[in-house]
């Protein structure tokens, strides 16, 4: 057993331990999973980046999420076969407590292999203590990463419009990190449909990372209206990043999740996608399934 087949049976599930111990062609199927999810030009950031990331952040609350719940040892196997299928594209944030196991996968790897996206939380004026500087916040998230600059940081969660006035603490810093090189693209994810439309008119943002599937599951909108303002978006020149793709796991079925990547891919305005899997044989589906469509 190579390398790599033992990599892909390291935490591929009860399922795929339960067919190679019963003798069904395991091993030759896991040999055709070879090919590699491609690349895309992320709008006019200038970065070249994989179609899918790897998502850390399912059921994500209080420094923790499925994918940190894994434990590190199995984290870190999921996030090395998600690099070795092209997925070698990381999407963190500081709410998941995904940094340190992020740090963990890449410490090995060169960094110009690999895109690495994070997000920050952010308050309003007169929420909390006050925001601490954004430069502060970005020092803690690059000695957490093990990096010296992020290819993409997004302000976390923006649930309401006007925040391109509430929010003017953050973007004054984001901008000034954008300058100085610690981040090469700024942007935002939206859970909002208000948000979303300023996102796509904001000459500030360079990504928008938006909820978008055919069934409108955990959306801000109909399927029609998230495509329609995802594509002016993009005709601005943003780079897309969908989320939300198989509707937080309420639309997960073989044929959903077909119909979701192709909606995605094909309508839905996107560059490239987030997914949350937790397992190898959950990446490997997907992998395939966008390696195949957006080949096609």
């Amino acid at each position: 057993m190579n390398r790599r087949i033992f990599i892909k049976t390291g935490v591929a599930g009860v399922a795929g331990l339960s067919a190679i111990a019963s003798g069904m062609a395991g091993i030759p199927a896991l040999l055709q999973k070879e090919v590699m999810v491609g690349k895309v030009q992320l709008g006019n950031t200038g970065l070249m980046v994989p179609r899918m990331a790897m998502g850390t952040g399912s059921v994500g609350y209080s420094q923790s999420s499925n994918q940190t719940r894994l434990g590190m040892e199995n984290f870190v196997k999921l996030a090395h076969h998600a690099y070795e299928r092209g997925v070698r594209f990381y999407d963190m944030a500081d709410g998941y407590g995904s940094h340190p196991y992020v740090a963990e996968t890449i410490k090995n790897i060169p960094r110009e292999n690999i895109t690495l996206l994070s997000k920050i939380w952010t308050l309003e004026p007169g929420q909390g203590t006050g925001p601490e500087p954004v430069a502060t916040t970005l020092d803690r998230f690059r000695r957490e990463v093990g990096t010296e600059y992020f290819d993409i940081l997004l302000m976390h969660c923006m649930m309401k419009g006007g925040w391109t006035e509430s929010r003017k603490h953050y973007i004054d810093g984001l901008s000034r990190a954008k300058q100085d090189g610690i981040v090469k693209a700024v942007g935002v994810s939206c859970h909002n449909y208000e948000a979303l439309v300023e996102a796509a008119d904001s000459p500030w943002v360079d990504v928008i990372m938006a909820r978008i599937n055919p069934f409108q599951s955990k959306m801000d909108g109909t399927p029609d209206d998230i495509r329609t303002v995802l594509g002016k978006a993009r005709a601005n020149g943003k780079g897309i990043i969908g989320m939300k793709i198989f509707g937080e796991g309420t639309n997960a079925t073989e044929e959903e999740r077909e119909r979701s990547l192709r909606f995605a891919f094909s309508e839905g305005n996107v560059h490239c996608t987030t997914l949350g899997t937790e397992t190898i044989s959950q990446l490997d589906d997907a992998a395939d399934r966008v390696a195949r469509i957006t080949k096609a």
